[in-house]
C-alpha cells in the first residue's frame, strides 16, 4: 500500500511534533517552518498546519469558516497491549477523552492531542 496522508489542524507545532513522537513514535519528515510539518510512522504521514498563515489548510471557506482544531474524525493506530499504552500516557500527562472501551472488535481509548484532536488506540480482540 502506498502512503497515506491525514491533515489535523493545530494550534502548536512544537508542542504537537513532541507529542506525536514521543508518544507514538512518528518521525518528522519535514519541518519548514512555523505553520507546517509532516510526520511520518510506515504508511502512515501526517500533515499538521496552524489555522493561521499563508498555507492553503490555513484559507477560510467560501462561506467565512476558518479550519480549526478538534472534532471527532481521527487516526485509528492499532497497539499491542493497550493497557500498558495507556498507563504510559497517562504518565506523561497525555489527556484521554475516553476510558479504555469494550466492542465487539477488541477494545479502544481515545487520546486527545494538545490541540483537541483525537487518536484512537485500537487494539484487537
Amino acid at each position: 500500500m502506498s502512503q497515506v496522508s491525514v491533515r489535523y489542524i493545530v494550534h502548536d507545532m512544537d508542542e504537537t511534533i513532541a507529542f506525536y513522537t514521543e508518544c507514538f513514535g512518528f518521525e518528522v519528515e519535514m519541518h519548514p517552518g512555523p505553520g507546517f510539518a509532516a510526520l511520518s510512522r510506515g504508511d502512515l504521514r501526517l500533515l499538521f498546519n496552524t489555522p493561521s498563515g499563508p498555507g492553503g489548510a490555513s484559507q477560510p471557506m467560501p462561506d467565512g469558516r476558518r479550519p480549526e482544531p478538534g472534532g471527532w474524525n481521527r487516526i485509528l493506530l492499532t497497539v499491542d497491549d493497550l493497557s500498558a499504552d495507556v498507563e504510559a500516557l497517562r504518565g506523561l500527562g497525555v489527556t484521554l477523552r475516553s476510558d479504555v472501551i469494550e466492542g465487539q472488535g477488541g477494545r479502544q481509548v481515545l487520546v486527545d492531542d494538545p490541540s483537541g484532536n483525537p487518536v484512537e488506540l485500537f487494539e484487537p480482540g
